[in-house]
Protein backbone atom coordinates (compact mmCIF):
# COMPACT_ATOMS: atom_id res chain seq x y z
CA UNK A 1 0.00 0.00 0.00
CA UNK A 2 1.34 3.37 -1.02
CA UNK A 3 2.89 5.00 2.49
CA UNK A 4 0.09 7.76 2.37
CA UNK A 5 -3.10 7.97 0.87
CA UNK A 6 -2.24 10.74 -0.49
CA UNK A 7 -4.49 11.46 -3.13
CA UNK A 8 -7.28 11.11 -0.91
CA UNK A 9 -5.80 14.20 1.03
CA UNK A 10 -6.13 16.04 -1.79
CA UNK A 11 -9.90 15.56 -0.99
CA UNK A 12 -10.36 17.73 1.61
CA UNK A 13 -10.27 20.68 -0.57
CA UNK A 14 -12.94 19.91 -2.55
CA UNK A 15 -15.11 19.97 1.25
CA UNK A 16 -14.93 23.79 0.64
CA UNK A 17 -18.10 22.65 -1.82
CA UNK A 18 -20.36 20.72 0.16
CA UNK A 19 -22.63 24.38 1.00
CA UNK A 20 -23.46 23.86 -2.48
CA UNK A 21 -23.91 19.77 -2.00
CA UNK A 22 -26.82 19.85 0.39
CA UNK A 23 -30.10 21.22 -0.09
CA UNK A 24 -32.23 22.64 1.99
CA UNK A 25 -32.27 23.18 5.84
CA UNK A 26 -29.26 20.56 5.84
CA UNK A 27 -27.76 22.87 3.65
CA UNK A 28 -26.30 25.80 6.18
CA UNK A 29 -25.65 23.24 8.61
CA UNK A 30 -22.87 21.41 5.83
CA UNK A 31 -21.68 25.22 5.22
CA UNK A 32 -20.77 25.59 8.63
CA UNK A 33 -19.62 22.21 9.57
CA UNK A 34 -17.70 22.60 5.95
CA UNK A 35 -15.86 25.83 6.66
CA UNK A 36 -15.06 24.55 10.52
CA UNK A 37 -13.68 21.29 9.26
CA UNK A 38 -11.24 23.27 6.39
CA UNK A 39 -10.38 25.86 9.06
CA UNK A 40 -9.49 24.05 11.51
CA UNK A 41 -5.48 23.95 13.15
CA UNK A 42 -6.52 21.32 15.03
CA UNK A 43 -6.14 17.52 13.00
CA UNK A 44 -7.33 15.23 16.07
CA UNK A 45 -10.22 17.50 17.32
CA UNK A 46 -11.71 17.00 13.44
CA UNK A 47 -10.61 13.34 13.48
CA UNK A 48 -12.87 11.91 16.07
CA UNK A 49 -15.76 15.09 15.32
CA UNK A 50 -16.05 14.37 11.72
CA UNK A 51 -17.20 10.40 12.02
CA UNK A 52 -20.37 12.33 14.30
CA UNK A 53 -21.01 13.91 10.80
CA UNK A 54 -20.96 11.12 8.28
CA UNK A 55 -23.51 9.15 10.43
CA UNK A 56 -25.90 12.12 10.56
CA UNK A 57 -25.76 12.52 6.39
CA UNK A 58 -26.50 8.70 6.19
CA UNK A 59 -29.53 9.32 8.23
CA UNK A 60 -30.59 11.99 5.97
CA UNK A 61 -29.77 9.36 2.85
CA UNK A 62 -32.51 6.93 4.93
CA UNK A 63 -34.88 9.65 4.12
CA UNK A 64 -33.95 11.08 0.86
CA UNK A 65 -31.96 7.82 -1.06
CA UNK A 66 -32.38 9.15 -4.29
CA UNK A 67 -30.95 12.62 -3.34
CA UNK A 68 -28.46 14.01 -5.73
CA UNK A 69 -27.13 16.98 -3.60
CA UNK A 70 -26.28 13.85 -0.45
CA UNK A 71 -25.34 11.69 -2.28
CA UNK A 72 -22.15 14.04 -3.77
CA UNK A 73 -21.67 15.04 -0.14
CA UNK A 74 -21.58 11.82 1.70
CA UNK A 75 -19.11 10.68 -1.31
CA UNK A 76 -16.77 13.75 -0.32
CA UNK A 77 -16.69 13.14 3.46
CA UNK A 78 -16.38 9.53 3.36
CA UNK A 79 -13.25 9.61 0.81
CA UNK A 80 -11.63 12.66 3.10
CA UNK A 81 -12.39 11.12 6.16
CA UNK A 82 -10.20 8.07 4.88
CA UNK A 83 -7.12 10.15 5.25
CA UNK A 84 -7.20 10.56 8.39
CA UNK A 85 -7.65 7.35 9.37
CA UNK A 86 -4.57 4.59 10.10
CA UNK A 87 -6.22 1.20 9.62
CA UNK A 88 -5.85 -0.03 5.99
CA UNK A 89 -8.86 -2.17 6.30
CA UNK A 90 -11.42 0.61 7.40
CA UNK A 91 -9.63 2.77 4.70
CA UNK A 92 -10.88 0.76 2.45
CA UNK A 93 -14.46 0.77 3.97
CA UNK A 94 -14.95 4.34 3.66
CA UNK A 95 -13.21 4.31 0.57
CA UNK A 96 -15.85 1.66 -1.48
CA UNK A 97 -18.13 3.44 0.71
CA UNK A 98 -17.54 6.89 -1.30
CA UNK A 99 -17.36 5.24 -4.95
CA UNK A 100 -20.64 3.81 -4.04
CA UNK A 101 -22.33 7.04 -3.28
CA UNK A 102 -20.94 8.86 -6.36
CA UNK A 103 -21.78 5.85 -8.51
CA UNK A 104 -25.72 6.36 -7.38
CA UNK A 105 -25.39 10.20 -7.81
CA UNK A 106 -24.53 9.49 -11.29
CA UNK A 107 -27.28 7.84 -11.87
CA UNK A 108 -29.81 9.28 -10.09
CA UNK A 109 -28.58 12.63 -11.90
CA UNK A 110 -28.76 10.93 -14.93
CA UNK A 111 -25.47 11.07 -15.99
CA UNK A 112 -23.69 9.65 -18.95
CA UNK A 113 -21.73 8.06 -16.02
CA UNK A 114 -24.26 5.93 -14.80
CA UNK A 115 -22.65 2.15 -13.98
CA UNK A 116 -19.38 3.83 -15.60
CA UNK A 117 -17.78 0.93 -14.26
CA UNK A 118 -20.11 -1.51 -15.81
CA UNK A 119 -18.86 -0.74 -19.26
CA UNK A 120 -16.55 -2.10 -21.37
CA UNK A 121 -13.35 0.06 -22.07
CA UNK A 122 -14.52 1.86 -25.66
CA UNK A 123 -17.82 2.16 -24.43
CA UNK A 124 -16.48 4.28 -21.59
CA UNK A 125 -14.09 5.95 -23.87
CA UNK A 126 -17.14 6.94 -25.99
CA UNK A 127 -19.15 8.29 -22.97
CA UNK A 128 -16.10 10.56 -21.57
CA UNK A 129 -15.56 11.99 -25.16
CA UNK A 130 -18.88 12.99 -25.45
CA UNK A 131 -18.61 15.06 -21.61
CA UNK A 132 -19.57 19.02 -22.12
CA UNK A 133 -18.78 21.47 -19.34
CA UNK A 134 -21.69 20.73 -17.68
CA UNK A 135 -20.73 17.21 -16.60
CA UNK A 136 -17.34 18.80 -14.96
CA UNK A 137 -18.88 18.74 -11.26
CA UNK A 138 -20.02 14.91 -11.38
CA UNK A 139 -16.96 13.57 -13.61
CA UNK A 140 -14.79 15.04 -11.09
CA UNK A 141 -16.68 13.82 -7.92
CA UNK A 142 -16.79 10.30 -9.61
CA UNK A 143 -13.13 10.97 -10.62
CA UNK A 144 -12.17 11.72 -7.17
CA UNK A 145 -13.80 8.88 -5.46
CA UNK A 146 -12.56 6.32 -7.84
CA UNK A 147 -8.74 7.62 -7.32
CA UNK A 148 -9.51 7.20 -3.53
CA UNK A 149 -10.65 3.88 -4.00
CA UNK A 150 -7.68 2.61 -6.50
CA UNK A 151 -4.97 4.31 -3.28
CA UNK A 152 -6.98 1.90 -0.79
CA UNK A 153 -6.53 -1.19 -2.71
CA UNK A 154 -2.80 -0.58 -3.69
CA UNK A 155 -2.24 -4.02 -2.97
CA UNK A 156 -5.00 -5.71 -5.49
CA UNK A 157 -4.44 -5.84 -8.98
CA UNK A 158 -7.94 -6.61 -9.89
CA UNK A 159 -8.40 -2.77 -8.76
CA UNK A 160 -5.38 -1.28 -10.33
CA UNK A 161 -6.56 -2.33 -13.70
CA UNK A 162 -9.40 0.26 -13.32
CA UNK A 163 -7.04 3.07 -13.06
CA UNK A 164 -6.84 3.87 -17.10
CA UNK A 165 -10.53 4.27 -16.20
CA UNK A 166 -9.72 7.01 -13.40
CA UNK A 167 -7.30 8.37 -15.66
CA UNK A 168 -9.69 9.25 -18.40
CA UNK A 169 -11.99 11.13 -16.74
CA UNK A 170 -9.51 13.42 -14.87
CA UNK A 171 -7.66 13.83 -18.12
CA UNK A 172 -11.18 15.06 -19.59
CA UNK A 173 -12.16 17.06 -16.46
CA UNK A 174 -8.38 18.86 -17.41
CA UNK A 175 -9.13 19.40 -21.03
CA UNK A 176 -12.67 21.26 -19.92
CA UNK A 177 -11.79 22.94 -16.91
CA UNK A 178 -7.98 22.71 -15.93
CA UNK A 179 -8.37 25.16 -12.96
CA UNK A 180 -11.81 23.25 -11.17
CA UNK A 181 -11.50 23.01 -7.43
CA UNK A 182 -8.01 25.00 -7.68
CA UNK A 183 -6.41 22.61 -9.92
CA UNK A 184 -7.03 19.78 -8.28
CA UNK A 185 -7.48 18.09 -11.30
CA UNK A 186 -3.81 18.94 -12.24
CA UNK A 187 -2.49 17.09 -8.82
CA UNK A 188 -5.03 14.02 -9.22
CA UNK A 189 -2.88 13.22 -12.47
CA UNK A 190 -0.21 13.95 -11.13
CA UNK A 191 -0.53 11.35 -8.40
CA UNK A 192 -1.57 8.71 -10.34
CA UNK A 193 1.48 9.66 -12.75
CA UNK A 194 3.63 8.56 -10.61
CA UNK A 195 2.13 5.93 -8.88
CA UNK A 196 4.24 3.68 -10.91
CA UNK A 197 8.22 4.14 -11.81
CA UNK A 198 8.91 4.36 -15.76
CA UNK A 199 9.90 0.86 -15.72
CA UNK A 200 6.31 -0.74 -14.94
CA UNK A 201 4.57 1.88 -16.59
CA UNK A 202 4.29 4.63 -14.52
CA UNK A 203 4.98 8.48 -16.60
CA UNK A 204 7.13 10.92 -13.80
CA UNK A 205 7.68 13.18 -15.93
CA UNK A 206 4.32 14.32 -16.54
CA UNK A 207 3.38 13.66 -13.27
CA UNK A 208 5.94 16.53 -12.35
CA UNK A 209 4.24 18.59 -15.07
CA UNK A 210 0.66 18.55 -13.48
CA UNK A 211 2.26 18.84 -10.16
CA UNK A 212 3.89 22.22 -11.25
CA UNK A 213 1.23 23.33 -13.22
CA UNK A 214 -1.24 22.39 -9.99
CA UNK A 215 1.21 24.79 -7.78
CA UNK A 216 1.15 27.57 -10.39
CA UNK A 217 -2.57 27.51 -10.07
CA UNK A 218 -2.61 27.45 -6.48
CA UNK A 219 0.33 28.14 -4.04
CA UNK A 220 -1.05 28.05 -1.05
CA UNK A 221 -2.43 24.65 -0.97
CA UNK A 222 0.57 23.46 0.60
CA UNK A 223 -0.36 19.38 0.07
CA UNK A 224 0.60 19.34 -3.61
CA UNK A 225 4.08 19.93 -2.73
CA UNK A 226 4.33 17.25 -0.23
CA UNK A 227 2.86 14.69 -2.95
CA UNK A 228 4.87 16.42 -5.41
CA UNK A 229 7.96 15.35 -3.09
CA UNK A 230 7.06 11.90 -1.96
CA UNK A 231 5.61 10.71 -5.38
CA UNK A 232 7.70 11.70 -7.89
CA UNK A 233 10.76 13.30 -5.79
CA UNK A 234 11.56 10.24 -4.45
CA UNK A 235 10.08 8.22 -7.40
CA UNK A 236 13.11 9.41 -9.54
CA UNK A 237 15.87 9.69 -6.29
CA UNK A 238 15.80 13.63 -6.43
CA UNK A 239 16.97 14.60 -3.21
CA UNK A 240 17.43 18.24 -3.57
CA UNK A 241 14.02 19.17 -5.04
CA UNK A 242 12.49 16.58 -2.39
CA UNK A 243 14.28 18.56 0.27
CA UNK A 244 13.48 21.66 -1.38
CA UNK A 245 9.46 21.25 -1.97
CA UNK A 246 9.41 20.05 1.73
CA UNK A 247 11.31 23.04 3.29
CA UNK A 248 9.08 25.15 1.52
CA UNK A 249 6.06 23.63 3.06
CA UNK A 250 7.60 24.15 6.53
CA UNK A 251 7.99 27.48 5.82
CA UNK A 252 4.73 28.73 4.72
CA UNK A 253 2.05 30.04 6.29
CA UNK A 254 -0.36 27.34 7.52
CA UNK A 255 -3.68 29.27 7.70
CA UNK A 256 -5.55 30.30 4.17
CA UNK A 257 -9.10 30.30 4.26
CA UNK A 258 -9.99 26.68 3.45
CA UNK A 259 -7.21 25.15 3.23
CA UNK A 260 -5.90 25.46 7.20
CA UNK A 261 -6.66 21.85 8.06
CA UNK A 262 -5.20 20.66 4.73
CA UNK A 263 -1.81 22.68 5.08
CA UNK A 264 -1.48 21.54 8.70
CA UNK A 265 -1.92 17.60 7.25
CA UNK A 266 0.79 18.47 4.57
CA UNK A 267 3.25 20.11 7.03
CA UNK A 268 3.14 17.13 9.87
CA UNK A 269 3.98 15.02 6.34
CA UNK A 270 7.03 17.18 5.08
CA UNK A 271 8.12 16.93 8.11
CA UNK A 272 8.18 13.19 8.70
CA UNK A 273 9.56 13.01 5.24
CA UNK A 274 12.45 15.24 5.65
CA UNK A 275 13.47 13.42 8.77
CA UNK A 276 13.95 10.50 6.77
CA UNK A 277 15.52 12.09 3.43
CA UNK A 278 19.06 11.01 4.54
CA UNK A 279 18.40 7.55 5.01
CA UNK A 280 15.85 7.33 1.90
CA UNK A 281 18.21 8.62 -0.69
Amino acid sequence: MVKIRILLIASLLALSGCSSLVSGLTSQMADDLAGSILNSEDIDTVREGVPAYLLLIDSFLRSSPDSEDLLLAASNLNGSFAVLVDEPDRVKLLSDKAMRYAEHAACVSGSPLCNARELDFQTFSSVVDSLEADDVPMTYALGVAWVGRLQANSDDWAVIAELSRAKLLMEKVLTLDETYENGGPHLYMGGMETLLPASLGGKPEKGKTHFEKAIAINDAYLMTKVIYAEQYARLVFDQDLHDRLLNDVLEADSVVEGMTLTNRIAQERAADLLQSSTDYF
